[in-house]
């Protein structure tokens, strides 16, 4: 196989690769697995924050805990002491403070105690609503990549198909024509290469002089367009 049929046959298999990769970007289980991944992003974060708010709010109702207990502790002693012997009346006032005191704090205590349980059963809440929402979301991203998966099997395995064929035409040509024609190819958006039809190249469509179509009827078959500088195949085999 001759250079240029190469780089033509490798222009109409890129051409292809092109199409059906644009084909797989643009099936719809594509953005429906983009859409979830973004809901599974924004749930995680949530969940983080929700997590790290329970852990704050479970510690601070086990301080109020320990709190009230601690209160009852004290209103024990202090109830205790006040039997033992007898007691001045400046040592009764004191305990008589010290027990509206720790009474007042008990009875803070146990008034936000509720409301701590509360925003801490309402974290909890939260966060098992969240987690089954990621739940969801794997089930309905397994699905969907599921139905992905079958419906470009077949595609896919063109894909393999032309890839390994692409690798077989690229060995025919040169290390530096390829490199010029993965410039062209880049350069121009997969057109890179075109060929004659009388005195007109295929893709730019400017017609040639006839100074230049006969320079270059003489010169290699394989050049390059005077005029949008595509790689142009002018033997025969290229028409």
């Amino acid at each position: 196989m001759s250079e240029s049929t190469a780089l033509l046959r490798l222009q109409e298999i890129d051409l292809a690769l092109l199409k059906d990769a644009s084909t797989l970007a643009g099936m719809p289980q594509q953005a429906k697995l983009k859409t979830i991944a973004a809901a599974r992003k924004k749930v995680e974060g949530q969940i983080t924050k929700i997590l790290g708010q329970r852990k704050d709010a479970q510690l601070e109702l086990d301080e109020l805990k320990n709190a009230l207990q601690h209160y009852r502790d004290v209103t024990a002693e202090v109830q205790a002491e006040a039997v033992e012997g007898t007691k001045t009346h400046r040592e009764v006032r004191d305990i008589e403070l010290s027990l509206t005191h720790l009474a007042k704090q008990i009875e803070k205590t146990q008034f936000e105690l509720p409301v701590r349980q509360e925003a801490l059963d309402k974290l909890v809440l939260a966060e098992k609503n969240a987690n089954l929402m990621l739940e969801r979301l794997d089930a309905e991203r397994e699905a969907t990549q599921a139905s992905y998966d079958e419906e470009s099997s077949e595609l896919k395995t063109r894909i393999r198909g032309l890839s390994a064929e692409r690798d077989r035409e690229a060995a025919q040509v040169s290390a530096p024509m390829m490199e010029r024609y993965e410039a062209a190819r880049k350069r121009f958006r997969g057109l890179a290469v075109e060929t004659l039809v009388g005195n007109v190249p295929t893709v730019c469509r400017v017609k040639l002089q006839p100074s230049q179509f006969h320079d270059l009827s003489h010169g290699p078959e394989v050049t390059e367009c005077p005029y949008c500088h595509r790689i142009l195949i002018t033997a025969e085999q290229g028409e």
